[in-house]
């Protein structure tokens, strides 16, 4: 089932554009994540969507942006959008990315990988991180799988527990600034922020 997602937002993503929020709660953590990068950084958002709002506002902040997604619908309207910045039709699981960043995104895009995949985003997270990058990311609020429904059809959710996070977080070299579970202020998103360490080769 978590395999069917890309199918779901390729055959959707004219839709799923338009009833995406615009209102932008996440702000917070997008400037907390900001105020952690110096000036004129490069950013990748794993699962960037149709571009908007989260990476129209990094945009709009001086953020030269690489955005992923595996639905090739999402990604012709980031480039419509926002045409001198970067769009890769692509897996986070298989990136062909072989930069280093300034900060890593991934809000509502991770959650939905199997536990065993999320593992191994871990390694991707610190290949893809400079020394001192942070990087967001939501999740559940605990482990297991919750199944949704977007357009009459399932949708696929699952998390790890937060002390399995703290963990593969701090074997791939990051520290967590800040963890929210269902935070009220962002639309009871379960929220991460981490940071990797400066002293990380």
């Amino acid at each position: 089932m978590p395999d069917s997602i890309i199918s779901l937002y390729q055959r959707h993503s004219e839709e799923w554009d338009r009833l995406r929020g615009r209102s932008l709660f996440e702000r917070p953590w997008l400037d907390r994540f900001l105020a952690l990068i110096g000036p004129a950084p490069e950013i990748i958002d794993l699962g960037c969507g149709s571009g908007e709002p989260l990476a129209a506002y990094l945009i709009g902040r001086g953020v030269a942006m690489t955005g992923i997604d595996s639905a090739p619908a999402l990604i012709a309207l980031c480039r419509q959008r926002f045409a001198a910045h970067r769009w890769i039709v692509a897996d986070m699981r298989a990136l062909p990315v072989t930069a280093t960043f300034d900060g890593i995104l991934a809000w509502d895009s991770f959650f939905h990988l199997n536990h065993d995949d999320q593992r191994r985003m871990f390694a991707s997270f610190g290949r893809l991180a400079k020394p001192g990058a942070p990087l967001l990311f939501t999740s559940g609020p605990s482990h297991g799988k919750a199944i949704g429904n977007m357009w009459g059809e399932p949708v696929y959710h699952a998390s790890l527990s937060s002390d399995e996070y703290h963990a593969r977080l701090s074997e791939n070299g990051f520290t967590v600034i800040d963890h929210r579970i269902e935070d009220p202020e962002c639309g009871k998103h379960t929220v991460w922020l981490a940071r990797r360490l400066t002293d990380q080769a």
